[in-house]
């Protein structure tokens, strides 16, 4: 499945990565130490090769590397956001452990068997051939390595509170959300992965977010 690169302009992306940048600063500030935290918790990897794909202005990349020895590859298609991310993990303190790379989740830059972690939030929505998406995600995998693929909020009380500010900014915010994470997606999710090289993977679903867990013998 081809489509066009919603990249290409350079206009267009330099404002969504502002309004991503700004958003990932003030109203979803919340989410990403939570999920960094969750992401340790659930899985246990602490050190070794963590790929995140889609890392926006890399908040995510940026709260996991503040609590672990990760050495984080964090990959995300738009030129500007990459930009933001670089800046963004300078002013914290860890840029010496965040790779920040122009890349897409259907060609990543790694060699077989090479990521402890791969992590992604929000992106997976919007991943136009997911088979091949999880195909390149399973061949980048170490054996015993594990995926936090998805999206969500964190938690109950976080999720309210950034669906009462997100609804004075946008009036359908909460049925986006809903849609995304709607059955009818989820049956998509597991279509494609299906159809996959994966042989192995559970799917967490909760109020709060729904994520996949790949895994490899």
């Amino acid at each position: 499945m081809t489509t066009d690169n919603p990249y290409a302009d350079k206009e267009k992306d330099l404002e969504t990565a502002i309004a991503m940048d700004k958003i990932a600063k003030g109203i979803f500030a919340p989410i990403y130490p939570l999920l960094a935290e969750q992401i340790v918790a659930t899985h246990g990897i602490t050190s070794g090769i963590c790929v995140e794909i889609g890392t926006g202005p890399g908040p995510l990349a940026i709260a996991l590397a503040k609590i672990t020895d990760l050495e984080i590859y964090a990959l995300d298609q738009s030129e500007h956001a990459v930009g933001f991310a670089k800046n963004n993990a300078a002013g914290q303190g860890v840029a010496g452990q965040i790779n920040f790379i122009r890349k897409d989740v259907v060609s990543m830059p790694f060699e077989d068997d090479y990521a402890d972690l791969i992590v992604s939030r929000g992106s997976l929505f919007f991943w136009p051939d997911l088979t091949a998406a999880f195909n390149e995600i399973f061949r980048i995998l170490k054996p015993g390595g594990k995926t936090h693929i998805g999206g969500g909020f964190g938690n109950h009380e976080v999720k309210n509170k950034i669906f009462e500010a997100m609804a004075k900014k946008d009036g359908n915010f909460a049925r986006k959300v809903g849609s995304r994470m709607g059955p009818e997606n989820l049956a998509r999710f597991k279509a494609a992965l299906n159809d996959s090289l994966v042989e192995n993977y559970e799917i967490s679903e909760s109020d709060a977010g729904l994520w996949i867990h790949i895994s490899k013998p």
